[in-house]
């Protein structure tokens, strides 16, 4: 969902002038500037790495809910995936902005009780090490897609049919656990041409990156 959202703004960003997208799935959409690499398995791009070079921004937006799942196959396509795919980057594109999506409630001590948290501040405190131009890390809290974007995780379809009409009501009381797909395209685009003023940035943080005054 927040992919979507990303790939929606860069498309309409006059400034981005190619748009590299590889995932598991295609998006479903053509565009002049758009290439799209449909890979089995993502954490390999062995087979596209001569395509990887010159690029001045990554988005990493996949994950998965970590219901139902152990500690140990959530680490392995949560941290395992993630760095895989940033070694493989970080030496190719020295220039590079990696912005990697999390969420809010994550663990930077890596040793709460929440695995999920824990194994995402893993993840985080990792890529923070690699030699990117910068590393961001991306902590929203509730996201409303916008703009006909939808969540492939059929659980979390019903929970937005269920509260999307809410959405007005969140967003006037609690602005800073509250954003939307827009927002946060945006202000990824925002980092990747004008830099973060912190590495991890949470709501409150990505919402300002796309008021005006910014």
């Amino acid at each position: 969902m927040v992919g979507q959202g990303v790939l929606r703004e860069c498309l309409r960003d006059p400034d981005v002038a190619r748009i590299l997208v590889v995932g598991r799935s295609t998006v479903g959409q053509q565009h002049g500037k758009l290439k799209e690499y449909v890979l089995p398995d993502v954490g390999d791009l062995s087979s596209i790495q001569d395509r990887l070079a010159g690029w001045d921004a990554c988005f990493f937006c996949l994950g998965v809910s970590s219901a139902g799942m152990n500690e140990a196959d959530y680490r392995q396509v949560t941290y395992d995936l993630t760095l895989s795919v940033a070694h493989t980057l970080a030496p190719l594109n020295p220039g590079m902005t990696f912005v990697y999506v999390t969420g809010a409630g994550t663990d930077s001590t890596e040793r709460g009780r929440v695995m999920w948290a824990r194994v995402k501040g893993a993840t985080e405190n990792a890529l923070l090490q690699l030699p990117f131009k910068r590393a961001v890390m991306f902590r929203p809290g509730y996201i409303q897609p916008m703009h006909g974007i939808t969540s492939k995780t059929p659980v979390y379809r019903l929970a937005y049919a269920v509260s999307s009409w809410l959405y007005p009501l969140f967003a006037r009381l609690t602005p800073q656990w509250v954003t939307t797909t827009e927002q946060i395209g945006r202000a990824m685009l925002t980092v990747a041409k004008h830099g973060a003023p912190k590495s991890v940035l949470e709501t409150r943080d990505i919402n300002r990156l796309t008021a005006p005054s910014f």
